[in-house]
């Protein structure tokens, strides 16, 4: 509404610019005569018409020249022009002084206004040129969907080390009354995909506080000490809202080692670590900041960033193992609809090595395939052909095997199903392709 309001405004503007320009441009034929010139004109029987505005008089003369000039207060000039048998036309002088001033001064009212609205353009929207140092932290508040640790599977290690942060964020007292600090930062160290974000936003969900979420890299700037502003911002917004958790993900990307830059210590990132160090110092862990990171390479961080008082508790998130794989297949299967053959736990054995991320991965690819063929519901065969997908890659077809060949694989494959089935010590879920009728050319 600003933005239209302000187009209309300069288009007005330019218009009155552009009409007096135009008047402007044809009154410059006019001849500007001396008033005694005017007198000699009229008894010369030379002028034809005259204007009288004011003192300021225009006319034509019997040759159609126009011309100007101002008269003083002469009694005599009415009665000389009628002798004359010139044409009169008085009018009143009706243009206020405000409105003389606005046409005079409307050009540059007109640069004022859009200087005006290319500032506010540059500094509203995507460009932010004028706020460079300004966080670009999310704050994810507690009315929007909140994660719990119902939604996180896989990493119970990890939750029950995060628990305290829990319990600190609701009731502080419980643990200032006997002398006892909270970690001030807690660094989840772990691979790829293991739900370290997904960690983080469930302390937040569980506690109902607000959860301020940046990437390391959003503190690397090309100019030196845009980095170091935005730390100053982020800590300032965590104080004003008090308790809450800030959020640094890849951590690496800023909290490298120092020294190891090309531009030495006037090098942008280690600006922005050196002011991420001095904050983390300068607040104390009863002002409700719980400063959480995550990292899949600590090897990379700087020793200062580690030590105790700042990064106090480290969390390995791991692979889940078997039992987590299980949990995090039934978190993820809940918004699909399952066939009865689905047998999670199988799932879970045979995906060993997945992460969280791959297990998301396979219950949608799953799904997608389910619906490539039109199915109602997806089935255990969907699960397989997905696994097959996200380990091995798109099946194939073109791929042309001779009968040798394949009369191998299927002598090879039915020694592992023979050998399974023998062994009374052996997983049963090797035995699926026999429960479900064998290899077709076995």
């Amino acid at each position: 509404m600003a933005k239209t309001l302000l187009f209309w405004i300069g288009l007005v503007l330019l218009g009155v610019v552009l009409w007096q320009f135009v008047q402007r441009s044809g009154s410059d034929e006019e001849r500007e005569w001396t008033f005694s010139e005017f007198i000699h004109q009229v008894e010369q029987a030379n002028v034809q018409e005259v204007e009288i505005v004011g003192s300021k008089v225009k006319g034509k003369t019997k040759d159609n020249t126009s011309f100007t000039t101002v008269a003083p207060d002469y009694k005599d000039l009415i009665p000389r022009l009628l002798a004359k048998n010139v044409a009169i036309k008085a009018k009143e002088r009706s243009q206020s002084p405000w409105l003389t001033a606005l046409i005079t001064y409307a050009p540059f009212l007109l640069l004022i206004g859009i200087w005006i609205f290319f500032m506010r353009q540059m500094q509203s929207g995507g460009n932010k040129a004028l706020s460079f140092g300004k966080s670009r932290a999310k704050l994810l508040s507690s009315q929007q969907k909140k994660v719990t640790f119902k939604d996180v599977a896989g990493a119970e290690e990890a939750k029950e080390e995060l628990q305290e942060i829990i319990e600190f964020l609701k009731d502080p007292q419980k643990f200032q009354k006997l002398g006892g600090r909270i970690p001030k930062g807690v660094l989840l160290v772990g691979p790829p995909g293991t739900g370290k974000t997904l960690l983080a936003r469930a302390i937040a969900g569980e506690a109902s506080v607000p959860f301020f979420s940046i990437s390391g890299s959003d503190f690397v700037e090309m100019f030196v000490g845009v980095g170091a502003s935005r730390v100053r911002d982020l800590f300032e917004q965590g104080k004003k809202n008090a308790p809450c958790i800030v959020f640094i993900d890849e951590i690496d990307a800023v909290g490298r080692h120092r020294g190891a830059g090309l531009g030495g210590g006037h090098d942008e990132r280690e600006q922005t670590l050196n002011q991420l160090l001095v904050e983390m110092d300068g607040f104390e862990s009863n002002e409700g900041v719980i400063l959480i990171a995550a990292t899949n390479r600590p090897d990379v961080l700087d020793p200062a960033l580690l030590r105790p008082g700042r990064f106090d508790r480290r969390v390995t998130v791991p692979r889940p193992d078997v039992k987590g794989r299980e949990g995090i297949l039934q978190v993820h299967t809940k918004k699909i609809p399952l066939s009865e053959d689905v047998n999670v736990s199988v799932l879970a054995r045979g995906t060993p090595g997945f992460s969280g991320a791959d297990l998301a991965n396979l219950v949608n690819e799953a799904a997608l395939n389910a619906a490539r063929y039109d199915q109602q519901s997806v089935t255990m065969l969907d699960f397989e052909s997905a696994k097959d997908k996200v380990l091995m890659g798109v099946e194939r077809k073109s791929l042309i095997i001779s009968d040798a060949e394949k009369r191998n694989t299927a002598y090879h494959e039915a020694g592992h199903a023979l050998v399974a089935t023998m062994l009374p010590q052996a997983d049963r879920s090797t035995r699926s392709p026999l429960s479900r009728g064998g290899w077709p050319w076995v």
